[in-house]
């Protein structure tokens, strides 16, 4: 993926600091640039941008390639003289400093946003843009969702729960100002972005991007093309969903609910839709992290309709035929789960960097492949995921034998690489954790930001398998990115090697 060795953190647009209720392409963003800069970091790792949809989660989204509008920055709009401060200041976006509200931004954002719309000049940038219609898809389906009172599809009014070319013409021509809204959040999103990406390069820093796997089932892509993408019937009622097996920590596996897609299908084209799809993000993102890599080799699938994952089926994926032409790319593949002899020739197959979770290392095991002394170097070293309860609440919640174990692995794990730790707290160990990630000999080092602060519990991203208002919501502030906070990173950077010259790779 790269020459040399990296270190960057994970953090969610949506977390950023930001006064408009949630994180924002604005100038919190260029600050945590300036921050990763001034802290030695060159990778910046984001979550899927993708608009969210039932459960505000960026990996159950209603379109594959649309961008999420909450992040549009408000203040640039108004810049730009299509919003009044006073109309930003006097709309309730969420006022909680570490927690989204999605509803009163589906509310109200989306009201700030048809406004400035509404003096929107159409430049012939715009009119390209559109033109173009890389968006019009998801134009179309956001204007029928407001139509239909934001429903899913498969509860709209017939002749527009089945998509027919004629159909969606004729409303296009009726619609046409709601469907250049939807345009329009795109358009503002990518100028937004760009200019964003750029100040990133400016100073060395590249961003990395994830793609989810899987698609929810209301949305555009199942609308549209779903006998040509998804395993379904007629009706477009999916054969099987997605999800993972029983395993030690849940007893119904777990039910994602999304639907499959035909793989044999796709072969038929040379996989165009993904084809496309990887296109897409590559050219929003430096480097791209896949989801559930494992997918692509074995996927789990279940009967629709289960009321859990007990009953289902390993079903065979596309496995190399899809990444034939792909070996050169820059993706990060996650290869956490239930890991096989498929996966494992299907990651030597494509050579890319896959990832270890120092969470999971501290067992007591010699041979747990996620222990900093036995990380190889194409790998990418996280202290956790989104999906990962924060490190030092991990450490909180073992029980006094697991502590124990925890702590004589970190001790051994010290003495073999040279590093120093302690363990007189939770919040001591999990900077000693974070020292041995940065020492291992893993090309890439990412530390979630709630693990570089050592928050608890409070500051978990997501649980999987649950939806709750607590999920994807958390937000830092301003006063979180201490001065302290920088110099252990920088420390660590220059201590191991990590301070990169983006130039060399890009």
């Amino acid at each position: 993926m790269q020459e040399g060795r990296m270190c960057g953190l994970l953090m969610p647009i949506s977390s950023l600091p930001s006064a408009e209720g949630i994180g924002t392409l604005g100038k919190e963003a260029y600050r945590f640039l300036d921050f990763m800069k001034e802290s030695g970091q060159s990778v910046w790792q984001v979550l899927p941008l993708n608009p969210t949809n039932y459960g505000d989660s960026p990996y159950q989204s209603c379109s594959s390639n649309a961008l999420n509008y909450y992040f549009i920055d408000l203040e640039r709009l108004a810049e730009e003289k299509l919003l009044f401060k006073y109309e930003i200041k006097a709309a309730d976006l969420g006022n909680h400093p570490r927690r989204v509200d999605y509803g009163k931004q589906f509310t109200n954002k989306i009201a700030l946003l048809k406004k400035a719309f509404g003096r929107f000049k159409r430049t012939a940038e715009f009119e390209s843009f559109v033109k173009s219609g890389e968006y019009a898809d998801f134009a179309l389906f956001m204007a029928l969702k407001e139509k239909f009172g934001h429903r899913a599809w498969t509860e709209w009014d017939e002749p527009y729960k089945t998509y027919d070319p004629a159909v969606a013409e004729a409303f296009g021509r009726e619609s046409e100002e709601e469907i250049l809204f939807w345009q329009f959040t795109q358009y503002e999103f990518l100028r937004q972005w760009r200019s964003l990406q750029d100040y990133a390069h400016a100073l060395g820093i590249q961003i990395m991007g994830d793609i989810p796997l899987y698609l929810a089932y209301d949305s555009v892509e199942m609308w549209k093309y779903g006998d040509l993408i998804f395993r379904v019937d007629k009706n477009r009622t999916p054969a099987a969903v997605a999800g993972c097996p029983p395993d030690a920590f849940s007893e119904d596996g777990q039910l994602w609910g999304n639907p499959v897609y035909d793989w044999e299908g796709m072969k038929k084209d040379g996989f165009s839709w993904w084809n496309a799809r990887i296109e897409k993000n590559l050219e929003l993102f430096d480097i791209l992290r896949i989801d559930h890599f494992r997918g692509f080799d074995r996927y789990y699938s279940i009967p629709y309709g289960a009321p859990n994952a007990r009953i289902g089926e390993w079903v065979d994926g596309p496995k190399e035929a899809l990444f034939a032409d792909k070996l050169d790319l820059r993706i990060v593949a996650e290869d956490l789960g239930v890991i096989d002899d498929g996966v494992r020739r299907l990651m030597k197959f494509v050579g890319y960097p896959g990832m270890k979770i120092m969470e999971f290392a501290f067992d007591g095991s010699p041979r747990n492949e996620h222990k900093p002394s036995n990380c190889t170097e194409n790998f990418v070293a996280y202290t956790g995921t989104h999906d990962n309860m924060p490190l030092r609440q991990f450490i909180d919640d073992l029980s006094e034998a697991e502590r124990a174990r925890f702590t004589k692995d970190l001790k051994s794990q010290g003495e073999l690489l040279g590093v120093r730790v302690w363990t007189d707290s939770s919040r001591a160990m999990t900077r000693s954790v974070i020292r041995l990630a940065y020492a291992s000999k893993a090309n890439t080092v990412l530390i979630p930001v709630w693990d570089l602060l050592a928050m608890g519990g409070e500051s978990r991203i997501n649980l999987p398998s649950t939806v709750s208002p607590a999920n994807w919501s958390w937000r830092f502030t301003r006063k979180d990115f201490s001065v302290s906070a920088k110099k252990f990173l920088k420390t660590l950077a220059i201590r191991w090697d990590r301070v990169y010259n983006m130039n060399k790779s890009l």
